[in-house]
């Protein structure tokens, strides 16, 4: 039989499993711990912490979509980043971009601080200057494309193949776009995770990770680390993300429709300075993520003529659009970089990424393109007015 479609694959994902009442839909298992069949007999869970049937199933799924071996569910996308660091020592390097998520930035810094491993952050599309981190022998190289909040994208088969050739080990975040419009693992990664409260669950009602590798002995490897250091995701979690994915087709493609008219008429107002998303044919990566993605996605960033005083305005003019954290929900998101997701960062950290006291992000929702709009219209026009 033919391997399925993706949106076959993520509709499909646990159905028909039930062995005891035909239940179409997998069961979710509350239960913390599993009776032994006798002294010494495990069955194949024996502990919610280890191993839980309806976080094996949602794990199952995204490794599926993935095209991985191994799937991870943890309690959240920052405790997936966690996970990584547990494959490093103290004498190990690890190289990060420059523009990453603050969440991601302020643990590895602050871990490194500690003397838990080596770092360095670098602008991946530098090419000597991410040659020079490789010179050091990273053990493992992080890539985040597209970079959070400036929509950057970076090549992720020409940087794996540079960083294994160094001999380390690649790990993408991959929550921008979901396994439906990019899977870096077919792209040579070693690693892929997201955080699944954003696109992969899809609204907003559920915190959560899950990490893909393509190998199954590093699957395992970082399964025992999930287990022993006490991440992994409940079960109640796994059931609502499971739920979302298997919506998260056709999300995708009405959050894209919306995107792109979104950013057609950002590029066109006279309150914008610059729009950062990669479907424009003249954004400097368009060609790379043509060749890497199936899609553009529904993220973009932007900056507001006037500065920090026009974007608080513009904050105070929005009824459609909530200002608040995350993305990837069915609802439009906005936020304000500097002070929200990338506050974990230094000022001097966040002006070398690019990111001013201006820049706005938005995560499109699927609302009406036409109320969207008219939100968005309400608000910048509020913006530049004294």
């Amino acid at each position: 039989m033919a391997a399925n479609k993706l949106s076959t694959t993520a509709v499909r994902a646990g159905i028909n499993t039930d062995e005891h009442y035909g239940a179409v839909i997998p069961a979710i298992h509350l239960s913390s711990t599993y009776a032994l069949k006798g002294f010494n007999e495990k069955r194949q869970f024996d502990y919610s912490r280890t191993g839980n049937p309806t976080r094996a199933t949602f794990a199952s799924a995204v490794a599926e979509l993935e095209q991985g071996a191994v799937g991870i569910v943890t309690s959240t996308g920052m405790s997936a980043v966690h996970l990584l660091c547990q494959l490093l020592s103290t004498e190990d390097t690890v190289v990060i971009p420059h523009d990453c998520y603050g969440g991601s930035y302020r643990l590895f810094t602050h871990l490194a601080k500690r003397g838990q491993f080596k770092l360095i952050v670098v602008d991946q599309n530098d090419p000597q200057a991410l040659a020079d981190a490789l010179a050091h022998q990273p053990k493992l190289v992080l890539i985040e494309t597209p970079s959070n909040p400036l929509l950057r994208i970076v090549d992720i088969a020409a940087v794996t193949k540079a960083s294994q050739e160094a001999g380390a080990l690649v790990a993408v975040d991959n929550t921008f776009l979901s396994p439906i419009l990019q899977q870096p693992l077919l792209l040579g990664a070693d690693i892929v995770f997201h955080s699944t409260t954003k696109f992969i669950n899809g609204h907003s009602d559920v915190v959560g990770g899950v990490l893909v590798t393509k190998e199954q002995a590093l699957g395992e490897e970082l399964a025992w680390w999930a287990n022993c250091i006490g991440i992994t995701g409940s079960a109640f979690d796994s059931y609502l993300a499971l739920r979302g994915l298997k919506t998260l087709p056709v999300r995708m493609k009405q959050h894209q429709q919306n995107a792109e008219a979104v950013a057609q008429f950002l590029r066109a107002h006279p309150a914008i300075d610059a729009v950062y998303y990669p479907g424009f044919v003249d954004h400097p990566n368009h060609e790379v993520a043509k060749k890497q993605q199936a899609d553009f996605g529904s993220m973009m960033s932007f900056e507001v003529k006037g500065g920090i005083d026009a974007v608080k305005k513009l904050f105070d003019h929005l009824s459609l659009f909530t200002l608040a954290q995350s993305l990837g929900g069915v609802e439009s998101l906005i936020s304000h970089p500097s002070t929200m997701t990338h506050a974990g960062m230094e000022l001097s950290a966040q002006i070398e990424a690019g990111i001013t006291q201006s820049l706005v992000r938005i995560s499109v929702g699927i609302e009406d393109i036409d109320d969207i709009l008219v939100d968005l219209e309400q608000g910048l026009v509020a913006s530049q007015q004294s």
